[in-house]
């Protein structure tokens, strides 16, 4: 009755970011023989996890890949590049840890108005880093893309603090599907 008199009662919308090391989940989701439908993702992150700002860090490899950088565009995320030199290209993967880090941290610090980070990975670099967010209030999940791209530094995060993409009604939802 108070409701009808006062009008509705506003749910606080959360404003959650995430930040995706790409070279991690393309690995990730190809090595269990399937792969990321990065608009569904998008979707998925915005609905489940109430993600507004997606950053999608990967290594830049060569204009070739374009398709794949409009790809990810058009789904939603804001691309960060890591260039490499011609001779480590053929070397190197993506790297892009500590620019995610660096940027994690840099929202953290000039107090960017967001709840809660995520990030998809499961790299041990970010440990120290996860460990602060949890510390401060300001960590979501980890997301990782198969069981064995999890660091076993993260056993003693949590299951609150983790999902994993590999999930069968997950994948379900963000799975690319061949036609």
């Amino acid at each position: 009755m108070i409701d009808m008199i006062v009008g509705p009662i506003h749910k606080k919308r959360e404003h959650n970011l995430v930040f995706v090391d790409g070279q991690n989940l393309h690995l990730g989701t190809k090595e269990c023989g399937w792969a990321i439908d990065h608009k569904k993702f998008r979707v998925y992150l915005a609905e489940k996890y109430h993600i507004k700002e997606a950053y999608y860090f990967l290594g830049y490899v060569s204009g070739d890949q374009q398709d794949l950088y409009d790809n990810l565009q058009k789904a939603g995320f804001i691309l960060s590049f890591r260039e490499h030199s011609v001779s480590l290209k053929s070397t190197k993967k993506g790297n892009v840890d500590c620019d995610i880090i660096f940027g994690v941290m840099k929202k953290f610090s000039e107090q960017e108005v967001f709840d809660k980070v995520f990030i998809v990975s499961g790299d041990r670099d970010y440990k120290k880093m996860v460990d602060y967010l949890v510390k401060k209030g300001a960590f979501g999940k980890m997301l990782f893309p198969n069981k064995n791209f999890a660091s076993s530094l993260y056993k003693n995060l949590g299951g609150e603090y983790f999902d994993h993409l590999e999930a069968a009604d997950v994948k379900a939802k963000i799975g690319y599907i061949h036609i």
